[in-house]
């Protein structure tokens, strides 16, 4: 792995979590350009706990905003504006840059999420979750991508093991799932360490 971008089909359905697994398996850098809610937490520091790794490895966001909303509006709130052309993709490598939320969320009143990943042009990751509802929106997901012709590396799948739902979004998406992240019960360094040994990602 050089460089790679992880999205997902929904916030929360554990790109931090598989991007921890990838800085901690290639000792790689992390970086998220637009990071939201960060008076409650920054997703830089759970990387950082998770993965044990020095602080070099950690390259510093481009846009911190306050409040846990999408990032047009928490910028809103702090009178800023998101601009594509003040972020810049890190020379660094290995590198994983995690995005914020799916492909369609708004940056601005003219940008997406997908528009920021298209300017990086890095193969992209994306995390769904392995539950009810995850066909159509990882299928979504996929076409979105595949619209703005950005190379899809494959999916990864977070939560209990679903092989219908697996075996569908193969199907359906032409894709790979090139992993079933099982929930765990706490995540911490330990969990990293022992999924990094179960599980080939």
């Amino acid at each position: 792995m050089r460089k790679v971008f992880i999205t997902g089909t929904d916030t929360g359905v554990g790109k931090t979590l598989i991007s921890s697994l990838l800085v901690k398996k290639f000792n790689a850098y992390y970086f998220k350009p637009i990071q939201t809610g960060s008076k409650e937490e920054r997703d830089v520091n759970i990387v950082k706990n998770l993965t044990g790794l020095n602080g070099e490895y950690f390259l510093p966001e481009v846009y911190l905003l306050k409040e846990p909303l999408s990032p047009h509006l928490a910028a809103k709130r702090e009178n800023k504006k998101i601009e594509l052309k003040k972020i810049f993709c890190p020379q660094k490598e290995p590198l994983v840059v995690e995005g914020a939320g799916g492909v369609f969320v708004p940056l601005n009143e003219n940008s997406f999420m997908l528009d920021l990943m298209q300017k990086f042009s890095l193969p992209v990751l994306v995390v769904a979750r392995s539950t009810l509802g995850t066909i159509n929106h990882t299928l979504l997901t996929l076409e979105a991508l595949r619209q703005k012709k950005i190379d899809i590396l494959g999916v990864i799948l977070n939560g209990p093991l679903n092989l219908e739902n697996k075996n569908a979004i193969e199907y359906y998406g032409k894709v790979k799932v090139l992993a079933e992240i099982p929930k765990l019960k706490t995540i911490n360094s330990m969990g990293i360490e022992e999924l990094l040994t179960n599980f080939n990602i």
